[in-house]
């Protein structure tokens, strides 16, 4: 290929009370005549099941589909929806959790299609400056869609102690996050059944080109972003060269910000 790209990840667990929930896919492969970057964070929440499910299944169910070439985009959207169709009848097996997504496929070092649902975010650095691929799916951004399929946003977090029929409620301190249904802080999400009905799983898809005056791609889950900003994030490693390294001291510096992702 005319352009020489490297890659590389870092994964550290965060502050939080549970294991480690975050996987990652970052490779590169030949399809025929075309060569195929496939790069990816999915960031579980109460699963580790289901982000490492959707590690194994997820570009593979977008790379089956038959217009991939030809309409992308589309292939993107609907190898989602069948991934968390897939995800939502396997619930005995792979639990009632959930995880968000942010994938990025690279054709031939040249185009760049990057999908999100959740959080996790993608960020591109162009001549030094930051530029959001994806969108973050907060649960105050959707509330309207939310409302309208029945479901509610507060800040209220919701316990289901004793299944569907009771709940223990309480009100946390100022600053707690809007969240659907008084449980989930993404308004969309993989798996998450019982709170599909209110939940999307619709991705954001955003094509970028890469040309001379793209410098790096970062993707990283909410707890990066909770304590960088883009250009915080991008000015802290633009003169590391080693992709690797590069991924390091950004965990590295989202806990020394006390980041608890």
């Amino acid at each position: 290929m005319d352009k020489h790209i490297t890659h590389g990840y870092h994964l550290v667990k965060g502050k939080a009370g549970h294991p480690m929930e975050d996987y990652v896919v970052a490779q590169f492969k030949q399809v025929g005549e075309n060569e195929l970057g496939l790069f990816a964070i999915f960031d579980g929440h109460l699963s580790h099941e289901i982000p490492d499910y959707l590690r194994s299944h997820l570009f593979e169910n977008i790379l089956n589909e038959p217009d991939f070439w030809t309409e992308p985009e589309h292939a993107i959207k609907k190898g989602y929806r069948i991934t968390d169709t897939n995800i939502l009848e396997k619930t005995l097996d792979l639990g009632r959790g959930g995880s968000t997504a942010v994938t990025a496929i690279l054709i031939n070092c040249q185009k760049l299609l990057v999908a999100n649902i959740g959080d996790s975010r993608a960020v591109v650095c162009k001549n030094g400056v930051a530029k959001q691929l994806s969108v973050d799916h907060e649960p105050s951004m959707e509330k309207e869609t939310i409302e309208s399929k029945g479901g509610f946003v507060s800040n209220f977090q919701v316990s289901d102690t004793l299944g569907a029929k009771r709940f223990f409620v309480w009100i946390l301190g100022e600053g707690d996050v809007p969240r659907v249904d008084g449980q989930l802080a993404v308004a969309r999400a993989f798996g998450d059944k019982s709170l599909k009905i209110h939940l999307s799983s619709e991705p954001h898809v955003e094509v970028e080109m890469i040309d001379d005056d793209t410098d790096f791609i970062i993707l990283a889950s909410d707890g990066l972003w909770k304590v960088m900003t883009n250009q915080e994030a991008v000015d802290a490693i633009k003169n590391i060269k080693d992709a690797r390294s590069a991924a390091k001291h950004l965990t590295e510096e989202a806990l020394a910000r006390q980041s608890t992702g």
